[in-house]
């Protein structure tokens, strides 16, 4: 069964019905907006329906690129990057914490590249998500 609690095509999620699921995580959402808005610019997002077992998916894009994909749960939302390549060898590079590498090479490998899905139901990995965002973008 999905974590996402936006399954039903018939319930477009919008801001309160975010906020209204998400509780207090709803300001790591904000805050990942603000980050990349003040360190970024302008960058698009787009609700999409992936079906019954998926469900709603917030894809957010850096112009055409897509950046990354938010699920949104009870209480807390899921942020997931797919990495090509050129942007793993720059993840392992990184600062970021050696929990999250060793995930994302863990991560089954497909033509698009490795998926890293995180977790967000507190302030610990905003750091790291900032970080892997410029280095999406960079590569």
């Amino acid at each position: 069964m999905t974590e996402n609690v936006f399954i039903e095509k018939e319930v477009v999620p919008n801001q309160d019905l975010i906020e209204e699921k998400l509780l207090s995580s709803s300001e790591y959402l904000e805050t990942i907006r603000k980050y990349i808005i003040h360190s970024i610019g302008d960058t698009k997002e787009e609700w999409k329906h992936y079906g019954k077992k998926i469900g709603w998916l917030l894809k957010k894009f850096y112009k055409k690129r897509n950046l990354f994909f938010i699920t949104i749960c009870d209480g807390y939302f899921n942020i997931t990057f797919v990495f090509g390549q050129k942007a793993f060898d720059a993840v392992q590079d990184s600062k970021i914490s050696s929990e999250l590498k060793i995930e994302l090479a863990g991560a089954r490998k497909y033509a698009e590249g490795r998926g890293l899905k995180i977790k967000v139901e507190s302030a610990n990995y905003l750091k790291d998500i900032e970080k892997l965002i410029v280095i999406k973008i960079e590569n």
